[in-house]
């Protein structure tokens, strides 16, 4: 079974996708379970509601580029490379750093639950967490271009690892507010982030070099893939991302750590799909990958998902007790909402990732925008009446119309389409004259049949005259 799986890429990649987001959430668990046991709810809600804010501008902000890579980056040569990684990184940053600081000035206008964002130090640290979050995005989508996740899964696992640590040294030394949780989450991303600039990335293609050179020549295709795939990133990530937002909003900061709690929780469900959507797209945009199959990748997160899922709705509310009894009692319902909408979820996301490699960005990108706008207008709608549940069900609401549209969709092509007609026959081809003896045939005597003329002459052959004489 080991052996199958390292043979095929699609799979093998899948695989350490996905080992890669379980290692993190593991992990993340442990995170937040210091958090929960060190920290009040408050200084929980406000740094979920601070990270949540970041990710939604870096989500904003990265312009689309991982896809980019994806296109790109396989089979170009190394000064190519190197330029193309730059500059997307550089642009990336650069434009989260500008998103970052506009909302920094927008957000506690509109909600004043966000008014921690007028202090210096919220500023500043959500600048730094959403850079931080785009720069590490774009560092795996480089390897997953190259179909090398193993590079990605060392990458979020020390990453994960070093939040932990930091936390637990932050908290020993006597920091119970919400920057313990800020800088946790944010140091070691920079400091995985810059490992593998330095050291990473020469090894994954000899020859890089991180250089500001060219970055007008990849304007053009920053632009192109802004229209693009980044559109479509949005709508299908972004409620995601959105979400706690609203619910911190809406109704604060201490709602939105029950919420943030078991989100995270159904959280590695929610990854798996769009994991496996990601190396499927990578190996048909690979040349030699080509035969990558929707059914496979269908069955992958199938085999994936089914037991965890399971288990999340069955004793969900024994694993958000960890956390503490507080969040298990606001929080079951909610997670249970979640595990349900698993199943849409990953339809649409091999959907999406199966029409984007056929070149339907249109309609992919008519499909994410109908499930963001139904689950974030039904999530700000519900709030006040149903409490944080609301999120939850209006998630399945809208997931769950989008796996509807899907399967119209694939209903359509399979019997409603109309089939093409016959091919018109070919007309049959004119018997060829029989072919006239190579000499005319003389009475009693049989055909002469004669060399090729086109023959060259052999060089020792002379053309034979009156006045030749032997010598």
């Amino acid at each position: 079974m080991l052996g199958r799986v390292g043979r095929d890429s699609l799979a093998r990649n899948s695989v350490l996708i996905m080992a890669s987001t379980v290692g993190t959430s593991g992990l993340g668990y442990l995170y937040w379970m210091i958090a929960a046991r060190e920290l009040p709810r408050p200084a929980i809600g406000t740094a979920t509601a601070l990270i949540s804010a970041a990710t939604v501008v870096s989500m904003i902000a990265n312009l689309g580029l991982g896809h980019m890579f994806i296109q790109r980056l396989p089979g170009v040569p190394a000064a190519a490379w190197s330029r193309i990684v730059s500059a997307g990184l550089l642009l990336g940053c650069a434009a989260t750093a500008a998103a970052s600081l506009a909302a920094v000035l927008v957000l506690p206008r509109l909600a004043g639950n966000f008014g921690f964002l007028d202090e210096p130090a919220g500023a500043a640290a959500l600048v730094a967490t959403a850079v931080a979050l785009t720069a590490s995005m774009l560092l795996d989508y480089v390897f997953v271009a190259h179909r090398a996740s193993q590079g990605m899964l060392w990458r979020n696992l020390a990453l994960a690892g070093g939040k932990v640590m930091t936390l637990l040294g932050l908290t020993a030394a006597g920091l119970s507010t919400a920057s313990a949780v800020v800088l946790a989450w944010t140091l070691p991303s920079l400091v995985v982030s810059g490992y593998t600039l330095r050291r990473s990335l020469p090894r994954l293609r000899p020859g890089y070099r991180l250089a500001g050179a060219g970055l007008a020549a990849e304007l053009r295709h920053v632009r192109g893939s802004l229209t693009g795939h980044h559109l479509i990133n949005l709508a299908q990530a972004g409620p995601s991302a959105v979400l706690p937002v609203l619910v911190t909003a809406r109704l604060g900061a201490a709602d939105n750590a029950h919420f943030y709690m078991a989100w995270m929780t159904a959280s590695v469900l929610f990854m798996v799909s769009p994991a496996v959507a990601s190396a499927l797209y990578a190996e048909r945009a690979n040349a030699a990958g080509r035969s990558a199959s929707l059914p496979r990748a269908a069955l992958v997160v199938l085999v994936v998902i089914g037991a965890p899922a399971t288990g999340l709705f069955l004793a969900g509310g024994w694993i958000l007790a960890l956390f503490s009894p507080a969040y298990a009692l606001g929080g079951a319902t909610l997670l249970k909402i979640l595990v349900l909408a698993a199943i849409p979820d990953a339809i649409t996301n091999l959907a999406v990732a199966h029409w984007r490699s056929e070149g339907a960005l249109r309609r992919c990108l008519r499909l994410n925008l109908l499930m963001a706008v139904t689950c974030l207008t039904l999530t700000w709608l519900w709030l006040p009446t149903w409490g944080i549940e609301a999120a939850g069900l209006a998630w399945l609401t809208g997931q769950s119309t989008g796996a509807l549209i899907v399967a119209g969709y694939a209903l359509w092509g399979r019997f409603l389409s109309p089939s093409p007609g016959p091919a018109p026959g070919k007309t049959a081809p004119r018997p060829r004259s029989p072919a006239r003896p190579p000499h005319p045939v003389g009475r009693g005597r049989p055909a002469m049949r004669l060399g090729n003329r086109n023959r060259r002459p052999a060089p020792h052959s002379r053309p034979r005259s009156r006045t030749w004489r032997a010598p």
